[in-house]
This record gives C-alpha cells, structure tokens and sequence, in this order.
C-alpha cells in the first residue's frame, strides 16, 4: 500500500462510489519559496453522467468550470452528450447531436466548449463517402445552453472525401477558432507507409483497415467570428503525421498549437505553431526526439496555457521503449526547456497535461507496469522535482479504452477515462479531487 494516507471526504452528489483504483493518492506539493510540503489529494469516484454503450470522453473548461462530453452508442446511432461540473456534480447529460453515419474512432473524439460569451459549441465527425477515412468535421453552436443546436456546418471548403479530423476547439476574439487534420491533398486509394495499424471492429468504427491513400496530412486552422461566421481557413503546416491528434490553448500572446510532423526521411517528432499578429509562425519542434517510424504511431501531444506559461506533454520512442515526456515554456511557446521525463518504467503515451495554480503541472499518461496498463498522474514541477505517481484507474491496454483526461478548474482536478462494466461493452467513468 501507498505510504500515503487513504482518505475518502464527504461529497454533496449524492450518488458517490469509491473507486479501488485510487489505493494510494496523488502527492501535489504545495510550494513556499525553496521548501515544499506535500499533501495528499483525495479523489472521489464520482456517479458518470454517461450511460452503458459510451466513450470518447473529452474534458473543456470555461469560466464555469469543466464540461465533459462522449459519445453513446445504441446499434449503428451514435449520439453525442455532454454535462457540465457544478458543485452538486454533473448536470444531467444534454445531447447536442446523433446520426447513423458519423466516424466514431477511439482516439480522433468529438469535443463541446463553452465560450467566454456563455455560447457553447461542438463538434463530430461524419462520413461523407464509403472510403474508410472519407469524413468531415461537422460543427453546431448552442445559445441556450444547450436546449437547442444550430444546423451543423464545417469549417473546410475544398469538398475532397478525405480525411478531416483530430480537431482542436478554444476561443478566439469573440468567437472561436479551431486546427483540424485534413487530408485534402491525399489521393483517394493510394497506397503508402503510413497507412493507420488496422483492427478487428465494426463498420465505420475508424478502428478497421484501410488506408489514407497517397499524399501528404496537412493542419489547417478556421476561425469564426460572435455571428458564427467563418472569416478565415488556411493551412498551418502541409505535411504532418495522418493520424495523430492535435492540441491548441491560448496563451497571453495568442495561440499556440501543437502536433506531431512528418519529415521527408519519417521522422515524426512534435511541433508547435503560434499564431501572432494574424498568422501561424514557420513550425519548430519543441523536442529533437529523432524518432523514425514508418507509420502513424496514433500518439499527438497536450497542451496547457495560463498566461504567457505553456507545458506541453508528448510521446515517443527511445530503444524500443515508449516514454512520455514534458517541457515547460515561459515565453508563450516560443522556447521550450530541457524535456522531463513524465512516466516510470514504459509509456503507451496517450498524454494530457494540466497547469496548477502555482506554475507546476499535472501530467496525466498510460503507463505499462506489471503487464498491465494503467491511467497515472503526477505533479511535475519547473525544476524537474515529481511527484509520487497515482493510478487513477487500470484500464485496457488496446484502443478500447481510448484517451483518459484531466482538467483543473474551481480548486479541483477532474479525470475522465473508459473502462469495460460487466455484461460487456465500456461506459465513461469520472472522478474528482480538491486541490490543497
């Protein structure tokens, strides 16, 4: 057992399990000037607000606090919901959308934030032709919290049944903008090395076979204005791994968005953008990990952004072992420090990263110990000092369980993360901690 305390408070949700998965807590250390004390968190298991038959979570934060969102499957109908943390727990699930034809994927996940106007927008992803990685990124927009959705509407132009995924939602101006993957330059049927790994699953699963034809991934960037008008598309880098997801936060200087490129020579390390004074600035790479692979290794980096403070956490692969690691910028992510490494023995990557109130972060990761693979968090601080990590749950080791999250708002931290229930299938699971 964790020499930490095992502590369960009392919680106001009404409906409050423990999850065993917590047997040790995490140690986030609260920092005044050069000594540091360590308390222990004590993460409730909280009542999901998703139901059996669900996945993809996502976590956001506005104002307000955290909004989770997933997906629901009932046979081919794929709904997408969402509900919001308040302090009696989560709202009751709202659903923004569904269809039978959308591209329901373990990694490449819808998302729902809320704007700094109270607006909340959405987005899913939907087939629009039989080849396997023909979709498109479709978007709507509530003004009434969340009653009623707007017609949905996409954010890329070019009318190409190619892919257009992995997108990345924040707040621009007063309205928002958003960096998706698009395949718009691939050729349709091609065959090239770094076609996605296939899996055994269902029709229009996006876990199949198949392949992104010839050509190379772009990031493109849209942003839309109060009126959800779109005022501008355009490309920020023209040749990127296929299917990596992206992440993108607003820094005090604009935004910065990051994720994994492709070299001529396959090399596929982590780059960063930032868009100032109206334009993305020529990608660099936050890391030289020189990591070669000839096919998408489904592994994009997180980012988070408190001012002109930015950490950003990635994957790669060093000897054969996969390792997760993190850097900070205090220059808005125009420079990064020396990488740090985030895990313990080996990683599976699928990485998220929050900043803490003091400057530290929170990293979040898939570790593999002990044959089994684990959902983990630790407190990492500027100088390198880390936490003991927590287990926050076991779960899967294949693309099942998809991409566990974190987020940090209103003195607390919220996981979210998929886990089989018995009788079969997966349902989200979420979980909440007080900050010291």
């Amino acid at each position: 057992m964790s020499q930490w305390l095992i502590r369960l408070k009392a919680d106001t949700t009404g409906l409050i399990m423990w999850c065993p998965a917590f047997a040790g807590l995490l140690a986030i250390a609260t920092v005044t000037g050069s000594a540091s004390q360590t308390q222990p968190l004590a993460p409730l298991s909280m009542a999901t607000p998703a139901a059996a038959n669900s996945g993809q979570p996502q976590l956001s934060v506005s104002s307000r606090g955290v909004v989770v969102s997933w997906i629901e499957r009932t046979g081919d109908l794929a709904t997408l919901k969402f509900a919001e943390r308040t302090a009696a727990g989560w709202t009751a699930a709202r659903t923004i959308a569904s269809g039978r034809d959308w591209f329901v994927n373990w990694a490449d996940v819808p998302s729902v934030l809320r704007l700094p106007s109270g607006a909340i927008v959405a987005h899913w992803l939907q087939k629009s032709g039989p080849s396997t990685y023909a979709y498109d990124v479709r978007l709507s927009h509530s003004t009434d919290d969340g009653k009623t959705w707007s017609r949905s509407y996409l954010p890329h132009h070019d009318g190409t049944q190619t892919e257009h995924g992995f997108a990345s939602l924040f707040p621009m101006g007063d309205g928002f903008g958003l960096v998706w993957l698009d395949g718009r330059a691939m050729k349709a049927g091609g065959d090239h090395p770094s076609t996605r790994p296939g899996e055994n699953s269902g029709a229009r699963s996006g876990q199949g076979g198949g392949d992104h034809g010839g050509g190379a991934m772009s990031v493109y960037f849209g942003q839309f204005d109060k009126a959800f008008k779109q005022i501008a598309e355009a490309p920020v880098d023209t040749r990127v791994c296929e299917c990596c997801p992206t992440a993108a936060v607003v820094t005090a200087e604009g935004v910065i968005t990051a994720y994994r490129n492709r070299s001529d020579e396959e090399v596929r390390d982590n780059y960063v953008s930032r868009f100032v004074s109206g334009k993305w600035l020529a990608p660099q790479p936050v890391f030289n990990d020189n990591w070669k692979i000839a096919a998408c290794p489904v592994n994009g980096p997180a980012l988070a952004a408190s001012g002109r403070n930015v950490a950003m956490t990635w994957f790669t692969v060093k000897e054969e072992q996969g390792h997760a690691y993190l850097a900070f910028s205090t220059d808005a992510g125009a420079t990064f420090g020396k990488p740090i490494r985030v895990d313990d023995g080996g990683s599976l990557g699928r990485v998220d990263v929050e900043l803490l109130p003091d400057g530290a972060a929170l990293a979040t990761w898939v570790e593999f110990a002990d044959q089994r693979a684990q959902f983990r968090a630790r407190r990492i601080d500027r100088n390198g000092t880390r936490s003991a990590p927590v287990t926050v749950a076991g779960i899967a080791g294949n693309r099942a369980s998809g991409y566990p999250r974190a987020a940090v708002a209103n003195g607390e931290v919220v996981f979210a993360w998929t886990e089989p229930v018995d009788g079969g299938g997966l349902q989200v699971r979420t979980a909440a901690a007080r900050l010291p």
